[in-house]
């Protein structure tokens, strides 16, 4: 537990960095008068954290995981200090690759030294503890990142900066308690390191993250979303034909894919990282611009869905360390996702919050019966050797996932939101209230509710689509103009939703087809250390048996 709690720092970290900076981002972007290129701060930070994932597990396993977590965690410390000081959008998108280079490392090396030191029986028990963790810092992170970035300076630092800052004293913590109580036996062996893996997989991947998080603003068919379309496929074949020549020394060897419950449990997690930050990241939407919640409100308004997280987590993980049958859970959890994300569907703007708090619980309940086992399965069904290849390789998968749900589900919604937002305004226009509304508003002193209100007398084409630029006048206008805009926001979502149940529902099926291994009784350092006396024990015999050879025919 001494050992846990480092870890968990250490991946705590990473996952609140990434909601408390969303919803502080905005108000930087202001004061660093870059919103404009606001999408390059996450776009850096995820290249970066993405690329580098699979590297660690690579090197963790040659040279041990200590000095790299250890590594991990410095380098994230570092770029936080850097983002701090900041000056420039430009400079923080530069330091925030720097943060993404450490980020890359937290979660995948502390879940691989978990597999080091846990057996695959208990080791479910534990890992729920780093889904609580996850769950807790996504209601932690947009509350302290409202609040910090609300707060004009503390200590005479500007607040915002203090969202940078609170990582170093947490990072110096985890660091401490890694170098003292983290002490894992290393074993090193022989092998290339596979640097043009790397090198390929930056080519590949960069160009597509980019179009990923850009192609919305440059036009998915545009010159330059072409460009890095096609330089990433070449780039991402390449690096599959260096993979194949590699062998066992490969960044992600291929021999992984030919099995079959890795191969799918890869799948599944890679549609679950869509789904799971593809739905999620449309929540606060919701509560935010239709229901009206601030930052900070929202946080807690999704508390239903985290604490039902945490609980199935935990639950699920005792579960399987008494029973050792785990395929039950990824089942009713990709089930329970869908049957969310088809509720979340009837979800409209009137619908009372009660309600849909109870389909974020349901959600919740999904999402934390089926993250844990489908790692717990691939570092189960992999050999002990390549524990952090493995684990990184099934982190990575899910960070693509993630990123490609964002980006699609988020263009889903931007292009059905002005369609929608128009259909809703056609159908208030027959409303008295609504032309009341309308005709009061012209003669406001507000220039925002005036010109809106004119907007509308003149039949502006552009009102319907205002919200994508900026959505907040929907709070400050009077409620009854801003109706249509909520029923436009919700309606978007609804399309949205049905779309991500059904990618959970081709993930049911593939998990349907997920073979259940027997648990191993043994920690990944017990399991690797028989396999190294297995193999010497194999070779001296072939050596014995090539000696009595040789005397044969000496003979």
């Amino acid at each position: 537990m001494t050992i846990l709690s480092g870890l968990m720092l250490g991946m705590f970290l990473a996952a609140l960095d990434q909601t408390i900076v969303s919803t502080s981002v905005r108000t930087i972007a202001d004061d660093l008068n870059g919103f404009s290129i606001l999408a390059w701060v996450t776009t850096a930070y995820l290249i970066t954290s993405t690329v580098s994932t699979p590297l660690y597990g690579k090197l963790s396993d040659l040279y041990g995981r200590k000095p790299f977590f250890m590594t991990a965690i410095s380098i994230f410390v570092v770029g936080s200090m850097l983002c701090g000081i900041a000056t420039s959008m430009y400079e923080l998108a530069a330091f925030r690759a720097v943060q993404g280079l450490g980020a890359g490392g937290l979660m995948s090396m502390a879940l691989a030294i978990i597999g080091d030191i846990v057996p695959p029986r208990e080791r479910a028990k534990y890992q729920g503890y780093f889904l609580a963790v996850f769950g807790t810092s996504s209601v932690l992170g947009p509350v302290i990142g409202g609040l910090l970035a609300g707060q004009s300076s503390i200590l005479g630092i500007t607040g915002w900066r203090w969202v940078f800052y609170i990582n170093v004293p947490l990072g110096i913590i985890a660091l401490v308690v890694v170098w003292r109580v983290l002490n894992l036996p290393v074993y090193r062996r022989e092998a290339r390191v596979d640097w043009w893996g790397a090198v390929l997989l930056t080519i590949g991947l960069v160009p597509l993250l980019i179009v990923a998080e850009q192609g919305r603003v440059w036009g998915w068919t545009s010159a330059r979303a072409s460009t890095c379309f096609a330089i990433g496929v070449v780039g991402v074949v390449l690096f599959v034909l260096v993979e194949i020549k590699m062998r066992d020394d490969a960044l992600i060897p291929m021999r992984f894919f030919r099995n079959r419950l890795f191969a799918l449990c890869i799948a599944v997690s890679v549609i679950a990282g869509a789904a799971m930050f593809g739905g999620i990241s449309l929540l606060p939407q919701y509560l935010q611009v239709v229901k009206g919640s601030s930052p900070t409100l929202a946080g807690y308004q999704t508390l239903p869905l985290v604490g039902a997280l945490m609980v199935a987590s935990i639950v699920s993980g005792r579960v399987i360390s008494k029973t050792g049958r785990y395929k039950i859970f990824p089942i009713v959890g990709t089930a329970l996702m869908a049957v969310a994300m088809f509720a979340f569907h009837y979800v409209g703007a009137d619908t009372p919050l009660w309600q849909t708090m109870i389909v974020m619980a349901v959600f919740g309940i999904g999402l934390g019966s089926m993250m844990q086992p489908l790692t717990l399965a691939i570092q189960n069904a992999m050999p002990p050797k390549d524990m952090g290849v493995s684990t990184s390789a099934a982190t990575f998968f899910r960070q693509i996932g993630a990123t490609l749900g964002v980006a699609v589900f988020l263009s889903m919604l931007f292009n059905q939101l002005t369609p929608k937002t128009g259909d809703a305004l056609v159908a208030a226009s027959s409303d008295p209230e609504f032309q009341e509304a309308v005709k009061t508003a012209a003669t406001s002193s507000d220039p925002l509710e005036s010109g809106f209100a004119n907007a509308l007398i003149t039949h502006d084409s552009s009102v319907a689509g205002s919200a994508l630029t900026d959505s907040s006048f929907i709070q400050k206008i009077d409620s009854v103009l801003a109706e249509p805009f909520r029923i436009g926001f919700s309606n978007a979502m609804d399309y949205v939703f049905l779309a991500v149940s059904i990618l959970m529902v081709v993930g049911f099926v593939l998990v349907l087809f997920v073979k259940e291994v027997p648990l191993r009784t043994m920690s990944g350092i017990a399991a690797a250390r028989q396999e190294r006396e297995a193999e010497a024990a194999a070779q001296d015999a072939s050596d014995d048996a090539a000696g009595a050879e040789s005397e044969e025919k000496r003979r």
